[in-house]
């Protein structure tokens, strides 16, 4: 068996199914993941080099948004440059299986360190609403960056995890993938042996990513929601409001999406439904989120006003 894994690892090659058979179709998606995949690599960042030029964003808030586009710059680039040469390209792309894992790493890894740096947002907007006059003391650096550094080890573990599960999986006869990346349900439908051990590990690495985080900020929210009614004023009100909302809309687009692929039973998985949820949390997600915060942040989009403005008047 283990000689038969080795051989397995070095010769099986999985190709992916195109998204259609016509030739204008697929150059019209071409150009539009491509035009998608430019934009959140400037929307994103933008973000960062607006946060680590103006000091006036040097706060947890922002150091928690400046990782989040700093990860889905490196999500894109995961995913967005194989999708786009399988467009480009006349034969079926393809993917070793030992390249296929290391894609499910990253995909995993960056994917999960995005879920749970929601929830730690979460966390920050709690302490800064609810306990005000404690902030800095409770979110200094020191916790910040052990937040952080937390958050990626625990997505690391779960990407580690399932990558190498893959290496060891028995493959045979079809091994084109319904899908236009190296996503685990739709690499688990080629497996040729009973897969059952296989969902449950994946189905508990999503609980732990997605509901346990989700579950972390709708508690938070919920004491958020509290200590808001009880401000007197309606301008202050509005403004905890406005710091939450965009953190909400982007948690709302993220769970939603991962929910509807990775917590459900395989028995009720669609490859076609999978491949078009996939293309909004991997190609237009990471568009909406820099233009989200920035319109909904009045901060964020002055410091961005401020430093446009010293462009021009440099230039």
């Amino acid at each position: 068996m283990a000689l038969r894994n080795e051989n397995q690892t070095g010769m099986t090659l999985f190709h992916f199914h195109p998204f259609s058979t016509v030739p204008e179709m697929q150059l019209l998606l071409f150009w539009t993941f491509l035009i998608l995949f430019l934009l959140s690599l400037l929307g994103n960042s933008a973000v960062v080099f607006i946060v680590h030029t103006e000091k006036s964003l040097h706060t947890p808030m922002y150091f928690f948004l400046a990782n989040l586009a700093v990860l889905e710059i490196a999500y894109s680039f995961v995913i967005a440059p194989l999708t786009l040469a399988s467009l480009a390209s006349v034969k079926k792309a393809s993917i070793s299986l030992v390249g296929c894992g290391i894609q499910m790493f990253f995909f995993i890894f960056l994917g999960g360190a995005d879920c749970v740096l929601l929830s730690v947002m979460a966390y920050d907007r709690y302490v800064a609403i609810c306990y005000p006059l404690r902030y800095t003391v409770i979110m200094n650096w020191t916790v910040c960056v052990s937040l952080v550094s937390g958050t990626l080890t625990l997505s690391f573990l779960f990407g580690i995890q399932l990558s190498i599960l893959i290496l060891q999986l028995p493959f045979c006869g079809n091994n084109e993938i319904n899908h236009f990346f190296c996503d685990f349900p739709a690499v688990l439908r080629l497996v040729c042996s009973d897969t059952q051990t296989y969902q449950v590990t994946l189905f508990i690495i999503s609980v732990v990513i997605l509901t346990i985080p989700f579950l972390l900020i709708c508690i938070s929210y919920a004491f958020i929601v509290a200590a808001i009614l009880h401000i007197r004023s309606v301008a202050g009100r509005k403004q905890a409001f406005s710091t939450c909302s965009s953190h909400l809309m982007v948690v709302l687009l993220q769970y939603g999406c991962g929910s509807l692929i990775y917590l459900r039973p395989s028995s009720s998985y669609s490859p076609v439904e999978g491949r078009v949820v996939s293309v909004v949390y991997t190609f237009i997600t990471p568009v909406l989120n820099p233009l989200i915060y920035s319109m909904r942040n009045k901060e964020l989009k002055n410091a961005l006003m401020r430093t446009l403005r010293r462009k021009v008047f440099f230039q």
